[in-house]
């Protein structure tokens, strides 16, 4: 009894020395119901993880240093909540792993992490408020809905002044012998005052399929990037994305309105499995144009509706109009249902040199140029 004693009174003594530490253990549980009308020419129910938000472990963690700084972690897991398994292609931590500092103008993390655009222009989408994966724009192919994660990285985020704030990051491409392979960059910046809230960001990455998407040279992404939309530009030498974006509250409502441009430049450099070969050497655009609406009904409810368009051009010439529709209502602080609904039409050529279908993202694609798409689903944060 002594001895447990003098053990608990040495813990007290050393989390008083430590009183301005903190860690942080969290998490999220995303679980639904799906109904597809096309996948592959049938109609389907599943159960998936991860519809409105990814299901999700972690530890984050803050030291004081004094004088302003601050030692900071995070380390965040990605998982399956309806088979186990691990996310982001097998990753212990594939959502976040880094380790950085915080000073008096703003913080500097080096790891994995999101880049700028997940932190400015992302919290703008429908997606990332009430719509979940299947309202990321078509394919997802501007990252606004923050699917890759950017490995090997240095980030600087910027403190707010006078409502402005900015970030920049850079990843190391690790290749000997050619610093740009797989070298990816981006910046970003922010406005948020009152009811206005503005983001724009741009990202410049060398050999996207194997810097963003986890493939490999030669080979299609293993990612769940394979959208026909645009996997047949997964060889791309060079993607670059500029977004903007901008949400204004007026009482209970929130309107927003968002544009992006992603170019896949020069196709077939050997970066993934070679396009076809008339799309060999061009350069693919999608301008993605979305205007979103909310109202919260209430403390706990609250609906959305979205319209995205995207056009395609340059190799392949698409076109793909989405409708959203979603509620999310809480049965406390930590605990919400939602119901999110989605149809895409797709018209013109795809990456593939055929017919467009719709693919909704992360939906098996329809056999036919519409799908619909409806998940019921629970989510828990602890």
């Amino acid at each position: 009894m002594k001895r447990s004693a003098a053990l608990l009174g040495l813990c007290g003594i050393a989390m008083g020395a430590h009183a301005q530490s903190s860690v942080t253990l969290y998490g999220l549980i995303d679980t639904s119901i799906v109904y597809t009308n096309n996948q592959k020419g049938a109609a389907n129910y599943q159960m998936s993880s991860g519809v409105e938000s990814g299901s999700r472990w972690g530890l984050k963690g803050a030291e004081d240093l004094g004088g302003g700084y601050a030692a900071l972690f995070q380390l965040e897991n990605g998982f399956s909540s309806t088979v186990g398994t691990l996310g982001q292609n097998g990753r212990e931590f594939g959502r976040a792993a880094w380790v950085g500092a915080a000073t008096p103008f703003g913080s500097i993390t080096v790891g994995r992490q999101n880049e700028p655009s997940a932190d400015f222009v992302g919290p703008l989408v429908a997606s990332n408020q009430w719509a979940g994966g299947i309202g990321a724009h078509p394919g997802d192919t501007d990252n606004l809905y923050i699917n890759s994660r950017i490995s090997n990285s240095v980030k600087f985020t910027s403190l707010k002044y006078a409502g402005f704030s900015a970030g920049a990051l850079f990843s190391f491409g690790g290749t000997p012998g050619d610093f740009s392979n797989n070298r990816i960059w981006s910046v970003a910046a922010g406005y948020t005052q009152g009811p206005l809230a503005l983001g724009a960001s741009y990202i410049d990455t060398s050999r996207p399929n194997t810097a963003l998407w986890d493939g490999t040279a030669g080979a299609a992404p293993i990612s769940p990037n394979t959208s026909p939309i645009f996997s047949g530009y997964t060889s791309a030498r060079t993607q670059r994305v500029a977004s903007m974006g901008g949400n204004y509250t007026f009482g209970s409502a929130k309107f927003g309105l968002v544009w992006s441009n992603s170019r896949f430049e020069n196709l077939g450099s050997g970066a993934a499995s070679a396009p076809i070969a008339a799309y060999a050497g061009k350069t693919a655009v999608f301008n993605n144009a979305e205007v979103n609406f909310s109202y919260q009904f209430t403390p706990a409810f609250l609906m959305g509706v979205a319209y995205e368009y995207t056009d395609s051009s340059g190799a392949g010439d698409a076109h793909y109009n989405q409708v959203n529709l979603g509620g999310d209502y809480f049965l406390s602080k930590r605990t919400d249902i939602y119901l999110t609904t989605a149809w895409q039409r797709a018209s013109g050529i795809d990456s593939t040199g055929k017919a467009a279908v719709a693919a909704l993202w992360p939906i098996t694609a329809s056999s036919d140029s519409h799908q619909i798409v409806a998940a019921l689903g629970l989510r828990h944060r602890f």
